[in-house]
């Protein structure tokens, strides 16, 4: 049985846990109990107005974070598959038929190819099916992923301190072979078919198997040059540098054609209401019910309560799923670990 202090302690931990934007209940006897919230995936996405106007709406769908078709995971987290909750928000606008306009509002390093591929395919879908004006905005960050995202748009708008670019594939692969034998571990395979194995972290690399991998990135990568030439034809002509994965500042991106103007999310709002043909639209975010909005700027979290607990993240060590091939600008080679990973 717990003490009266103990009880206290452990209350005031579950409580950091769960952070202060949700109530938890704690029941304490013989033993301590939290009661969380329900997921708010259980509950359809909805139209929350955060800004006035009479008529057709615009919406402003949000796509932050990460990219990846998984949920975020993690304690306490009620973080939700990205790339099933965009065709939920755009299912829920094309169904409804009383929106202008849509908004992108991104803010997003990339993620995974597939992720990003089948995100940008929905944009274009809902495109053809709804003829709706498009207008990406790019906030803090949109790059890899977010950007190749965001070409499927009518129009691309870049906040005046925008990073973008990172044109470029990535997979992250690590030799574990000296940590292992720190630990006197050795690996010991049974293995039919030579390549089964190919980017495990146990072995070097051969340079047969880099050259397998490495061919595959290719691959991707023109993949993500077609579709954003594809989009944007002006950069066919474009400086190699413009696809080698390096970032580059709103006005950078503006002057090699990777964007179409330069401005805030107020301005995308406007230009929306505009080419919908509705000046006076009211702006909504689509939201869970119980995921609050009062600005055009309201985010959604979406991060893995214990990533913030542990104090070092050694690369390799952690991967306890599969690599994936990344449209991603990734300096920290551990931002994997934000999806769960």
């Amino acid at each position: 049985m717990f003490s009266r202090r103990t009880s206290r302690y452990l209350l005031v931990m579950v409580s950091l846990l769960a952070g202060c934007k949700h109530p938890v209940q704690v029941v304490t006897n013989s033993r301590v109990t939290a009661i969380t919230p329900s997921n708010r995936s259980q509950q359809p996405v909805a139209p929350i107005q955060v800004e006035p106007g009479n008529g057709r709406r615009v919406a402003i769908v949000d796509v932050d974070g990460l990219l990846v078709n998984q949920p975020m995971t993690g304690l306490y987290s009620e973080g939700e598959n990205p790339v099933a909750l965009f065709r939920e928000k755009l299912d829920r606008i094309a169904n409804s038929g009383c929106y202008a306009a849509v908004v992108l509002r991104i803010n997003s390093p990339g993620g995974g190819v597939t992720a990003a591929d089948v995100m940008w395919h929905d944009l274009q879908a809902f495109k053809m099916r709804t003829n709706l004006p498009i207008i990406a905005c790019l906030m803090d960050v949109g790059t890899g992923g977010a950007y190749y995202l965001a070409t499927a748009a009518d129009h691309v708008i870049a906040h005046p301190t925008t990073v973008t670019g990172g044109l470029g594939v990535i997979l992250n692969l690590y030799n574990l072979t000296d940590a292992m034998a720190q630990f006197n571990v050795v690996g010991t395979p049974i293995k039919a078919g030579e390549n089964v194995d190919l980017g495990t972290p146990i072995t070097p690399q051969s340079e047969a198997g880099r050259e397998i991998l490495q061919t595959m990135a290719n691959e991707f990568h023109e993949r993500f040059r077609r579709v954003v030439i594809e989009r944007r034809p002006q950069l066919a002509k474009s400086p190699p540098e413009t696809f080698d994965g390096r970032v580059f500042t709103a006005q950078q991106a503006l002057a090699r054609g990777m964007v179409d103007s330069i401005g805030y999310l107020d301005e995308a709002t406007n230009m929306a209401r505009q080419m919908g043909g509705a000046p006076g639209a009211p702006v909504v975010v689509l939201h869970r019910p119980n995921d609050g909005a009062r600005t055009a700027y309201d985010v959604t979290a979406n991060v893995p309560l214990q990533s913030g607990f542990l104090p070092l993240s050694i690369p390799g060590l952690e991967r306890a799923r599969l690599p994936t091939f990344l449209f991603l600008w990734q300096p920290e080679p551990t931002m994997e670990r934000l999806a769960g990973r």
